[in-house]
């Protein structure tokens, strides 16, 4: 049976995306070390996009206490918001919400600005001089990426949970001390840990679909939107992906 052009189409892009990964792997170890070209991309990465990143998570943990707040007062059960909330946003949303706004404004970022590189020959300027631009382009924000995406979540965590705590005080009185208190003694080390490893995930695939995306863009200003346009989306799916594996396999190591 003939296989048909979208089959086609994933499956190059899926054996595209798992070579350049290949070659990722192959060469992050390995000397020129970018250390300074790194250290960069943590600061464009990770500090630039923490004000995006925590004005969406204090909305978040605030919307989500007002919206639920209601359905708690009606089984009596109000005084365990911060305990619901908190194990919700650690667990899941925190990561998930933050990974898909880090792919919202890297992964469209990095595609848009290695495409305008690949378009404008520089790129190929870099293999000629002598450079290796897969170093210096890819490796940096592949990293930068995998390691800023933890530290992102962690934070967005923490003003998530401060907007919880101004929710419950809008129509009741619950002492900072207090709130916090019943946030941890909900928590289990389970919940913090997997929650936390599956983020380097997050920022790898979102780095790598980015790079990846840009590298290989295809001629004029139309590739460069389709390669920002592209990283977002695919790295968004990724991420969906990656957070259902890591759910099974916590339910199989008894995490869950």
């Amino acid at each position: 049976m003939p296989v048909s052009t979208s089959t086609k189409n994933l499956l190059n892009e899926v054996g595209g995306i798992s070579s350049f990964a290949g070659r990722f792997f192959s060469q992050w170890y390995k000397p020129r070390y970018e250390i300074a070209e790194f250290f960069r991309q943590c600061y464009v990465i990770g500090y630039k996009s923490l004000p995006l990143v925590g004005l969406t998570g204090f909305i978040m943990g605030l919307v989500l206490t007002m919206q639920l707040r209601p359905t708690m007062v009606d089984y009596g059960v109000e005084s365990q918001i911060p305990a619901i909330v908190g194990i919700a946003i650690i667990r899941e949303i925190g990561p998930v919400l933050t990974a898909l706004i880090f792919a919202g404004k890297i992964g469209s970022s990095i595609g848009a600005e290695l495409g305008s590189m690949k378009v404008t020959e520089q790129i190929d300027a870099m293999e000629v001089s002598g450079t290796n631009p897969f170093k210096y382009l890819v490796v940096s924000r592949v990293l930068a990426a995998t390691c800023m995406l933890p530290v992102l979540t962690v934070m967005s965590d923490a003003i998530s949970l401060y907007g919880s705590y101004l929710g419950v005080n809008i129509r009741g009185t619950t002492s900072f001390s207090l709130f916090w208190i019943q946030v941890f003694e909900s928590l289990d080390f389970y919940d913090v840990i997997p929650a936390f490893i599956k983020t380097y995930f997050f920022g790898f695939a979102v780095g790598l679909i980015g790079c990846y995306k840009g590298y290989f863009s295809s001629k004029g200003t139309e590739g460069v939107g389709r390669s920002a346009n592209s990283a977002v989306v695919v790295s968004s799916i990724l991420i969906f992906i990656i957070d259902l594996l890591a759910v099974q396999i916590t339910d199989v190591l008894g995490y869950n």
